[in-house]
This record gives C-alpha cells, structure tokens and sequence, in this order.
C-alpha cells in the first residue's frame, strides 16, 4: 500500500523561489506525493518573480494570489484573506514555508488556525534584532509550526532555549544550496559578465535592500557614496533592488565606477557572484551562498541570523558605518583569493530529500500506518 500524502507549498518571495526550486522538484518527482503550490505574489515585478519560475525549472503556480505591496501589515492581511479560501478549498495534510518572509508567517497563521499542520524550512534563524520584519516572522512561524527543520545549527540551538519539544526539530541542511549546487554549472553559461563589461575576479557586487539600510535617506546616501569611493579602485555592479531604487539619487553614485543594474535572474545573479572579488550585501541568502561559492562576503548589518557563514564560511560581518565597510573592504581586497572552502555541515544538496524522507515518517506516523506499510 502507498500512502498519499497532500502538500501545499508557499512561495512569495526571491529568496523562496530559490528554495522551494529544490523542495518542489523533491517531492513532484514522487508518486506518493501531491504537491501543490501557491505564489503569494509578494514579489510581482518579472524581474523579482517571473524569471524565477524560468531560471529554476519550477512549475507554473497552482494559483497566484496577486497580492501586492502595502506596509508589513497590510500585505499580511492581504495574503492571509487571500490564501484562506485556497487551504479550506484543498486542504492538504501539511503546508510547507520556507524562509521569514511575510508570506511564510500569513500562510503559517492561516493553516494554524485551519488546524492544518504546518513545517518550517529553514527554522530557529535568530539575528536577535526585533526591529527586523523577518526576525517577528521567524519567530511567529516557528511558534505555530509542528515541524521545524533548520539549516545550521545555530537554529536547533536557538529554538531549543526557547522551549521548543527536541522531537519537533530536525537538522537537514540548507535548501538554498540545494538549489546552488543543481544550477551552478547552468548558471556558468550565462553571458551577464560579457552584458556588463567585467572580468572574472576583477569586480565587485553590492546588493542593499533591508530597511534599516534603505529606509533611512541619510545612510542610503552614506553607503551609496562609499561605494562610489571604492568603484574608484575596482568596478562595482550594484543590481538596484525595487525598494532601493525609489530612494537612490544617481548623484550619490556619479564620479566612480558603479555600475546600477536592473534586478537580475537567478541564473545572472549566480554567475555574478561566483566570479565576483568581493560581495558586500545584507542579504542573508547571499552569506549562503558566497560561502560555497568561496566569494569573500562583507555583510553590511549589525547581526547576522547566519552565524554558520562566519565561523565555516567566508563571511564577514561589518556594520553600518560607511568608513568601516569602506575600510574593510580595501583590506579584503588586499587579502589574496583563498582556494580553500568550507562547507557547513549537510550544506551537501541533499536537504531536501532529509525532508522529504522525514515528513514521509512524520505522516505515516500521524496516521497510524506502519512504516513497513509506505
């Protein structure tokens, strides 16, 4: 006898799309399994959504809610409205979220109160700062979430001191780089280096989006302008993030070598990185993923909900103070290109499958049946 089971997965945002890649091409590829999957729509420019189903082979939405921008408030409402009638109408046996998005916490909220259990990829992230919208994120959804899995472990570490049951947390690695490792060598074929006239090894990437970085017109001019100042030692491609480009002044960037790019694919975006001297971002997903590349990383933030990619990786976390960074990063590029890269533990390109593998106990389980019976 084989069990079904029914999934529903959510998918909003950048950094989801790139994890639900590796979950969704897991579990469409078994006969056990049905899996449908809902776009919020959180992330509905072509550039920030569209070209992700392209780039990483996923299968067009079951639905795409169509919800747009507003405040953090607003949007949650939206999308809690929205999926409601969607979970009530297939109600599956387990949503899965990814990540600490608006849409993983909305869609967590919904199925909590559905009484449909929930699991939690990339669980008991903790960058310790509640200012940051996704730190309340992470920390709703794990607290309504049956079934916790973390991708370093930092996580299990954190949700175990706040109380959380050890039986519901389970360390599978990191989906995120499932998915690099599936798309690297097709991310290799990409032209975006020639599109934009820079040399292997002889660029550097930024990439700005979080609030406290953006928000604020003063730091947004300060670090637009170090970047500016260092563009005139090496070249700089700043792929310009929606949020960002409504506040950014050109002039902040002129009399250097920054070069302002629109959004890129995932595919772009890997190949860029890959070859890049030097990332400076504060984007969590890219400490990830500069860490198996073996790209040095200069976090511009205060904390890092992703210890893993500092104490194993190449990351390193610098601050907000423009002359700081700026000074930090003159001296990594000071420092020659390492060969060696260390890889956190289970960061293998199997997570997926552990979760696959685990949620198929945890459900027959639930259920009653046997193992022997699946």
């Amino acid at each position: 006898m084989i069990m079904m089971h029914r999934i529903t997965c959510v998918v909003g945002a950048r950094p989801n799309f790139i994890k639900v890649a590796a979950i969704i091409r897991e579990f469409r590829g078994r006969d056990n399994w049905t899996c449908r999957l809902v776009h919020t729509g959180q992330h509905y420019s072509p550039e920030m959504s569209g070209s992700f189903f392209e780039d990483l082979e996923i299968p067009p939405p079951d639905v795409n809610l169509e919800v747009r921008g507003g405040s953090h408030t607003q949007q949650t409402a939206s999308i809690m409205m929205a999926i409601e009638p969607d979970l009530i109408n297939h109600r599956p046996d387990l949503l899965l979220v990814v990540g600490d998005v608006n849409s993983t916490m909305a869609a967590s909220l919904v199925a909590a109160k559905l009484g449909i259990p929930i699991a939690h990829v990339e669980a008991g992230l903790r960058s310790g700062d509640r200012t940051m919208p996704e730190e309340i994120n992470r920390i709703v959804t794990d607290g309504i979430s049956d079934y916790l899995f973390v991708s370093e472990p930092s996580g299990q570490l954190n949700l175990e001191r706040e109380g959380v049951p050890p039986e519901k947390i389970f360390f599978v690695g990191n989906v995120m780089i499932d998915t690099l490792l599936c798309f690297r060598e097709k991310a290799a074929a990409s032209t975006v280096l020639e599109r934009l006239n820079c040399r292997p090894g002889h660029y550097v990437v930024a990439t700005l989006h979080r609030p406290s970085n953006v928000d604020d017109d003063r730091r947004l001019e300060q670090l637009a302008r170090m970047l500016t100042e260092l563009s005139r030692d090496i070249p700089v491609v700043f792929p310009v993030h929606p949020r960002t480009e409504q506040r950014l002044a050109p002039v902040w960037l002129s009399g250097g070598q920054v070069r302002l790019t629109p959004p890129l694919g995932y595919l772009d975006f890997l190949c860029l990185t890959s070859q890049a001297r030097l990332v400076l971002t504060d984007s969590g997903g890219i400490q990830e993923e500069t860490t198996i590349l073996g790209v040095p990383c200069l976090t511009v933030r205060e904390n890092t909900e992703r210890p893993a990619t500092i104490d194993q990786g190449t990351n390193l976390l610098v601050g907000v103070d423009p002359v700081h960074v700026l000074r930090e990063a003159k001296a990594a590029l000071q420092r020659p290109p390492s060969s060696e890269v260390r890889r956190p533990d289970r960061w293998d390109g199997m997570a997926s499958r552990r979760i696959r593998e685990t949620l198929e106990e945890l459900l027959a389980a639930r259920a009653g049946v046997a193992p022997a019976l699946l």
